[in-house]
């Protein structure tokens, strides 16, 4: 049977693919179990210091597997609700992985990106878009609600007004719009998508990504904490910064007027 969910491993960079093309890469229960380990997995993996999540064939992903929910709905109440409340559990686990572990997350998305395809590129720490992109969060349209940190992420990214509009209104962004709204990060051809995002990818993991995992922590962090406390985590994630290889590198590298040569720890 084929894999749901694919790795390929570019020296430091892991490239997570999601492999439903013929159903838009839908997400299903066995995709979102496959997610969550492979995602898991890679976070826990020391030898990989960026990570790229992307879809198998023109479209990132068009939301969750429609078909299944109709199945699920004839089932007795305990049963349906059994089965949406382990593949939330998965989708939420994976997104988890993505968002504290220490090591940029890019998304390279193209086509459909609804539903927790949406919520899935809000994870991300980066994005590149296709020219072709078209998003859509999609969950009111079903009459449900957002999963996949969605309602957690967007607000953040947009602001909450624009995050109801887009929610309520459930309204198509193209590309260009996506990126005036700062849910991508670049745009590109969607024929230079992927060289595109490994070119970055494998540039993010040649840097010191210790301290891009404590950037991460840091802003990930900062909306819920007042400021001292945010100025606190600061000072003691600096402190443990200056304790690491790549600081005694960069600044041995800087007095000596060389390029530093960083290994992530």
């Amino acid at each position: 049977m084929t894999a749901k969910v694919l790795v390929e491993r570019h020296g430091a960079v892991a490239r997570i693919v999601l492999n439903m093309p013929e159903a838009l890469n839908a997400i299903g229960p066995e995709m979102a179990r496959e997610f969550s380990q492979v995602a898991a997995e890679v976070a826990e993996d020391p030898a990989l210091r960026c990570v790229v999540v992307t879809g198998a064939g023109p479209h990132f992903m068009a939301g969750g597997d429609i078909r299944c929910f109709a199945e699920w709905l004839e089932l007795p109440a305990a049963q349906r609700d059994a089965h949406l409340g382990a593949l939330i559990s998965d989708v939420s686990d994976a997104v988890s992985s993505l968002r504290t572990m220490a090591k940029p997350v890019i998304g390279a998305v193209r086509g459909a990106v609804a539903g927790f395809g949406f919520s899935l590129m809000c994870a991300c720490d980066l994005v590149i878009a296709s020219e072709t992109t078209n998003c859509k969060l999609a969950y009111c349209q079903l009459a449900a609600s957002p999963d996949g940190g969605g309602s957690h992420t967007l607000p953040r990214l947009v602001g909450v007004r624009k995050a109801m509009e887009i929610a309520l209104l459930d309204e198509r962004i193209d590309a260009a719009r996506a990126l005036e709204l700062g849910l991508v990060s670049r745009v590109v051809a969607d024929t230079a998508l992927d060289d595109e995002t490994m070119t970055l990818a494998q540039r993010l993991a040649g840097q010191a990504t210790g301290a891009f995992g404590r950037t991460k922590r840091l802003f990930n962090a900062s909306l819920d904490n007042d400021l001292p406390t945010q100025l606190e985590a600061e000072r003691q994630a600096f402190v443990a910064g200056a304790a690491s290889q790549d600081f005694a590198e960069a600044v041995a590298a800087f007095l000596g007027r060389r390029k530093p040569e960083f290994h992530g720890r």
